[in-house]
């Protein structure tokens, strides 16, 4: 009966409802209404307790928009394809139409070793020397090389603290300059001969090939076996790389049954007796003596300066590989993208979609938009040519700006690079 009672005012029915509600700090400020001091502190405590409540509210929305996922992990033993193998023997090689500015390059890194460290060291520094007994007379090149090596760039000891080595590069008008400097003699020196190297190898003809293997496939791998079978010629392709040499990658396509993983252990996998063959060593390019691997997936770049591990000669060496596989969600759970089709980026390999792949393309464009020519080391899209500072005197003052900001992750390529959904 009482709750179908109309009250003639607000007060009451107020009071009534502070009397049965189960909030029962209402209830206090019926019970203190003579004591303002009581009903304001009541009053704040209730207006408190609403402002939790609804702050609690908005943590539980805020959550759920958030889209918050819980990883889930499955162990799966089954056949499995066998992944693409990349092997590269650390030995980039000298290009005929190269060799005489190389060797140049090499005699100015003596000049270079002398004059920061003094002539004992230099006599230490070994630059390339022809292979042979010394009686054996190198064949000489049918007509001039057509690279030409600037004798500029030279590198300096700055004086300043800790005393650092590098070397000047400039803009097209030469009003700005700066100093391209390291801490280390040995890292300035490497870079220096780096960037040298760059401008010449960027000089040889576009239409040249320089993929075509220098020595034949038996001269680097002796022996080659899977699963206990010998491999075959058409396991492999061959590829040229600007700082490891040759390389060949096993299983690039992932389409043979040959290569099928039914087993585990080291009888089961692939196996290589490689040799290690330093024919025409670049040093300062190449500081180390060994192979470069990558264990990657098929239809992929390799991009073996940021994945892959060396393994030293003269030693047996067995790697154990386990797949993991990552599925992102994409779409409101984060970004990223399955085939690249979606990202602004052109991406200039032709293999499936990598974030490295991406990087590598977006840092290329910014070099054609800024710089007015390409990086050496990454391809290049049609119509466009590498930087050598005979044509592009000051592209070196650009390259290593942007290359900065790219460290820094200030050119938004990591922005506009997602990573891939799987």
């Amino acid at each position: 009966e009482g709750l179908i009672e109309f009250y003639s005012s607000f007060t009451e029915m107020f009071e009534f409802f502070c009397k049965n509600t189960t909030i029962h700090g209402t209830v206090r400020l019926v019970c203190s209404g003579r004591n303002r001091l009581k009903t304001a502190f009541w009053t704040l405590l209730l207006l408190a307790s609403f402002g939790m409540l609804y702050w609690q509210f908005a943590l539980m929305f805020s959550q759920f928009w958030a889209y918050p996922v819980v990883l889930t992990m499955s162990v799966h033993s089954e056949p499995k394809m066998f992944p693409a193998v990349t092997v590269c023997n650390l030995d980039p090689y000298r290009m005929e139409l190269a060799r005489e500015p190389l060797e140049q390059l090499d005699r100015m890194a003596e000049d270079s070793v002398a004059l920061l460290y003094g002539s004992s060291i230099s006599r230490r520094f070994q630059p390339f020397q022809p292979r042979g007994n010394g009686s054996e007379q190198q064949p000489q090149p049918a007509q001039r090389s057509p690279v030409r090596l600037s004798r500029g760039f030279s590198l300096r000891r700055l004086r300043q603290p800790r005393s650092p080595v590098g070397f000047r590069l400039c803009n097209s008008t030469g009003g700005n300059c700066f100093y391209q400097t390291y801490s280390s003699g040995m890292d300035a020196i490497l870079e220096w001969y780096r960037f040298h190297y760059m401008n010449i190898m960027a000089q040889l003809p576009l239409g040249m090939d320089i993929s075509q293997p220098q020595e034949q496939l038996q001269e680097l791998i002796y022996s080659c076996q899977y699963d206990g079978e010998p491999c075959r010629p058409s396991d492999y392709v061959h590829f040229y790389h600007p700082v490891f040499g040759s390389c060949y990658t096993f299983n690039s396509k992932g389409t043979d049954p040959f290569w099928t993983a039914t087993k585990p252990g080291i009888p089961y996998g692939l196996s290589l007796i490689l040799r290690v063959e330093q024919h025409d060593h670049i040093p300062l390019l190449s500081t180390v003596a060994g192979v470069r691997v990558m264990i990657h997936p098929h239809n992929q770049t390799p991009f073996l300066e940021h994945e892959g591990f060396d393994v030293r000669p003269g030693i047996a060496t067995t790697i154990g590989i386990r797949q993991d596989e990552v599925n992102r969600l994409g779409g409101n759970y984060g970004k990223c993208t399955t085939d690249g089709a979606d990202v602004a980026v052109e991406l200039l390999y032709n293999n499936s979609y990598t974030l490295q792949a991406c990087l590598h393309s977006c840092f290329q464009h910014r070099m054609l938009q800024e710089c007015g020519c390409g990086y050496l080391y990454y391809p290049l899209p049609a119509g466009a040519r590498h930087c050598d500072y005979n044509q592009h005197p000051a592209w070196g003052h650009c390259f290593y700006q942007l290359y900065s900001q790219l460290r820094r992750h200030r050119l938004r390529c990591f922005q506009q690079c997602p990573k891939p959904c799987r």
